[in-house]
C-alpha cells in the first residue's frame, strides 16, 4: 500500500494532499501552518498511515525548508523536486486551474507516477543548501561591490581623474586594493601636487609603511609628475573628502564580506565528495569551483549528461513540426541564472588564458574561428564544459562507490 503525500509549500504554510494508487483519496487538501505544533501534527498523522509513505515537496525559494527539516528529523521519506518537473505533470483536463489544493494534488500524483525514481533528501543536501545560500549572498555582495566601485570611480574622476589606473597590484586576500587605499589618503590631486615632491614622497612612504605596500622612490616621483597634468572639477573641500572616504569605506566593507563568503564557500565545498575533481578542471579556482558545486548540486540526480545542460539552460532548444526542422535554436535559459553567469565567467577565463591542450578552449576557439556569434560559442562552450564536468564527477562517484563496496 502506497501513500503519496503532495506538499505545496508557500510562505508560512503548506497545502497537503495524500492519495493512493487508483486515485484513492486518503486526505483531501488542507493547510498546515509552519509552526512546531502544526508540522508535528502532520508528522504524527503521516506516521499513523499504513503502508509505505513518500512525500514530495516543490523547491519553492526557501519556503519548503521547514518541511524538509521536520520530515528528515522524523525519518520520513521526502523528496524535494524542481517545480518545472511538477508543472509538466499531466492534469488530464482542459481547464486551467491554479490553486494550492490543485497544486498539492498534482504533486501527489507526481509522487505516485515517479515512485521508484524519487530521490530522498539527505544530510548532504543540507550542506549543498548552505553552499547555495552562501552563493546567493556572494552574488548579492558582488553586485554591491561593483556598484560601490563604479560610484567611487565616478566621484574620483572629479577630484583625482584616473587614480584607479595608477597601480597594477592585485587585490589582497582581504579584498583591499592599493589604488583604493591610496585614494583614501590622497583623495584629491592637490593632496599630491600642492605639497611638493619631497613632502609627497615622505607621505607616500608613510602610506606604504602603514598599509604594508612596497615603497619605491621612483613610483612617488611618477605619481607626482602625473598629477601635474590632471584637471580636478571639484575643489579640495571637506564635504567632497567626506563623500569619497565614506564611499571607500563602503567599498572596503563589501570587499571584506565577499572574501569572508568566498573562504566559507571553499571550506564548505571541500567537505563534498566531488570537490577535488571539480577543482582539478582547468579554469576552476576557489571562486568558480564552489559556485559550480553550489548551483549544480548533487549530479547523481541527473540521469544523463543532456539533463545537466538542460538544467543549466545552456542546451539548444528543439523546434520541429511536421516537415519543418529548425537546426539553430536559442538556448532554453530555464535553469538558475547564477549558474549561467558563473559558466560565462569561466569561459571568459579560459579564452583569456588560452590553454592549448584544454578541450573546452579548443572547442571555443574552433567555434570562434568559424565566425559564430559571441553568445553562440560561449553558450556552446558552457555546454561542452558541463558535459565534461558530468563525466568526471560521475566517474569519481563510481570510484567512491566501488571503494565502499570493497570495504
Amino acid at each position: 500500500m502506497y501513500n503519496a503525500v503532495g506538499i505545496d509549500a508557500s510562505k508560512g504554510k503548506s497545502t497537503v494532499s495524500i492519495i493512493r494508487p487508483a486515485g484513492v483519496v486518503v486526505k483531501r487538501p488542507y493547510d498546515v501552518i509552519h509552526t512546531a505544533s502544526g508540522l508535528n501534527d502532520l508528522i504524527s498523522y503521516i506516521q499513523s498511515l499504513e503502508g509505505e509513505t513518500k512525500a514530495v515537496v516543490e523547491c519553492t525559494g526557501r519556503y519548503h525548508e521547514p518541511v524538509l527539516k521536520v520530515f528528515s528529523e522524523a525519518n520520513i521519506f521526502i523528496s524535494a523536486v524542481n517545480p518545472k518537473l511538477i508543472k509538466g505533470q499531466n492534469d488530464n483536463t482542459l481547464r486551467h486551474v491554479k490553486s494550492d489544493p490543485a497544486d498539492s494534488r498534482k504533486i501527489a500524483r507526481y509522487a505516485l507516477d515517479n515512485w521508484a525514481e524519487l530521490r530522498q533528501y539527505s544530510s548532504m543536501d543540507t550542506t549543498r543548501e548552505q553552499l547555495k545560500t552562501l552563493n546567493a549572498q556572494f552574488d548579492f555582495f558582488m553586485k554591491q561591490k561593483v556598484a560601490a566601485k563604479a560610484n567611487l570611480i565616478s566621484l574620483l574622476d572629479n577630484t583625482y581623474p584616473g587614480v584607479n589606473k595608477l597601480f597594477k597590484s592585485p587585490a589582497r586576500e582581504d579584498g583591499s586594493e592599493k589604488w583604493v587605499d591610496f585614494a583614501y589618503s590622497f583623495w584629491h590631486v592637490d593632496c599630491v601636487r600642492k605639497i611638493g615632491l619631497k613632502a609627497f614622497t615622505e607621505r607616500y612612504k608613510s602610506f606604504c609603511k602603514k598599509h604594508k605596500y612596497n615603497f619605491r622612490t621612483g613610483k612617488a616621483q611618477e605619481l607626482f609628475e602625473l598629477s601635474q597634468e590632471l584637471v580636478a572639477v571639484f575643489p579640495k573641500d571637506k564635504t567632497y573628502k567626506m563623500i569619497i572616504q565614506q564611499s571607500i569605506l563602503q567599498l572596503n566593507l563589501a570587499s571584506e564580506h565577499l572574501e569572508k563568503l568566498r573562504k566559507e564557500m571553499d571550506d564548505l565545498a571541500s567537505t563534498l565528495p566531488e570537490y577535488e575533481t571539480v577543482m582539478s578542471m582547468y579554469g576552476v579556482g576557489k571562486t568558480y569551483g564552489p559556485q559550480l558545486i553550489a548551483e549544480l548540486g548533487d549530479i547523481s540526480r541527473f540521469t544523463h549528461r543532456e539533463a545537466i545542460t538542460a538544467y543549466a539552460g545552456v542546451d539548444p532548444g528543439v523546434d520541429e513540426s511536421g516537415q519543418r526542422k529548425r537546426k539553430s535554436n536559442a538556448a532554453s535559459k530555464c535553469g538558475p541564472s547564477r549558474l549561467r553567469k558563473t559558466l560565462f565567467q569561466l569561459m571568459s577565463t579560459i579564452l583569456q588564458n588560452k590553454p592549448a591542450n584544454d578541450p573546452v578552449y579548443q572547442f571555443l576557439d574552433r567555434k570562434r574561428s568559424e565566425g559564430k556569434n559571441y553568445y553562440v560559442y560561449m553558450t556552446a562552450g558552457a555546454n561542452k564544459f558541463l558535459r565534461i564536468y558530468y563525466g568526471k564527477v560521475k566517474a569519481h562517484y563510481r570510484e567512491l562507490e566501488a571503494q565502499s563496496q570493497e570495504q
